[in-house]
């Protein structure tokens, strides 16, 4: 039980950190991802390129992680 008290508050630090981090990352990404989209297809607006990316995620099991962000790029242009 004393052990677990002095553990307690380290582990939320360090979960609320890991927790935080990978948020700041899927906007950097999707914020890259989006520019780049937009220079391949400036036909297309921000709202279609975020429905063909949904569609992306939704072919891909509901999730976009595990993609390099040129597979992304490609599977998204093949929507557009």
């Amino acid at each position: 039980e004393n052990f677990m008290q002095k553990t307690s508050a380290p582990f939320f630090i360090n979960s609320y950190d890991a927790f935080i981090s990978p948020n700041m990352l899927n906007l950097s990404s999707f914020t890259k991802l989006m520019k780049k989209l937009q220079e391949i297809h400036p036909e297309a607006s921000r709202d279609k390129i975020v429905d063909a990316l949904l569609k992306v995620r939704k072919n891909n099991k509901g999730v976009l992680s595990g993609l390099s962000i040129n597979s992304i790029v490609e599977r998204t242009s093949v929507i557009l």
